[in-house]
């Protein structure tokens, strides 16, 4: 069990080291438009993953994990948006993720990413409240709510919040589970009248509420859990993995 959650790890290091990206940094080529299309596919890499089943925790549970988000972006879009204007065809990000289980249904959570080789960090959070539970013959129904923030980029403060509604139900080893939710994000670029942002350079913030589906699995082996999990939306289909400790 030990040797497969070190090899998921390896794998999600692997991953975000030798396709990184370079620090975020805007240059001249950087339109309103392109800030535009910059911001959505931002936001649906580093925006909140569910990554878990509807059910609860329990107040003695606790969810210890790694995780990465996959996301295809642009080249025409991040070429202006990273400082060697040279960005690769998927952006990798990669987190370190806490949740514990409170009483009477709830969950909640907090995560932490760096991404190797760039400025980027994110941290933020979660609360899980279990509508239903679930059992051996009903399944597990919640809501929950959500909040990231970008820190480490002295151009810009985003951050996304959002909401979903998932439902799961557990067969043996296997839970699968899916859901809907609202997003929103808030991209605003910061010193663009300083020396901050190269000469000539003027953007204005971007903001916007977009709609996301997604599902997902979660196989469990005694203590370690495997989650994998599809996400759609508006702009860019998302992909995550996650590996766990959970009890």
């Amino acid at each position: 069990m030990k040797k497969l959650l070190i090899t998921i790890i390896l794998v999600l290091i692997t991953c975000t080291t030798t396709l990184a990206l370079d620090d975020i940094k805007f240059s001249l080529g950087m339109t309103q438009s392109t800030f535009r299309d910059f911001s959505k596919e931002f936001a649906v890499a580093t925006s909140f993953k569910p990554l878990s089943p509807a059910e609860p925790l329990g107040i003695l549970g606790f969810d210890v994990g790694v995780e990465i988000t996959a996301v295809n972006i642009s080249d025409r879009v991040w070429k202006n948006a990273v400082r060697d204007n040279d960005a690769p065809s998927y952006i990798f990000i990669p987190k370190i993720r806490v949740i514990k289980g409170l009483p009477l249904g709830f969950d909640i959570g907090a995560y932490y990413s760096q991404v190797p080789d760039t400025n980027i960090k994110l941290y933020g959070g979660e609360i899980k409240y279990s509508i239903l539970e679930g059992s051996t013959v009903t399944p597990a129904i919640a809501l929950r709510g959500n909040y990231t923030q970008l820190s480490g980029v002295s151009e810009l403060d985003f951050k996304t919040y959002g909401v979903d509604a998932s439902i799961s139900k557990g067969f043996l080893m296997l839970t699968p589970y899916g859901g809907v939710g609202l997003n929103r994000f808030e991209s605003i670029p910061r010193g663009y009248a300083s020396a901050a942002f190269p000469s000539g350079l003027s953007l204005k913030e971007e903001r916007k509420t977009y709609y996301k589906a997604f599902v997902g699995a979660r196989l469990t082996i005694v203590l370690l859990s495997i989650t994998g999990e599809i996400e759609l939306n508006e702009f860019k289909p998302v992909y995550s993995l996650k590996g766990a400790i959970t009890f």
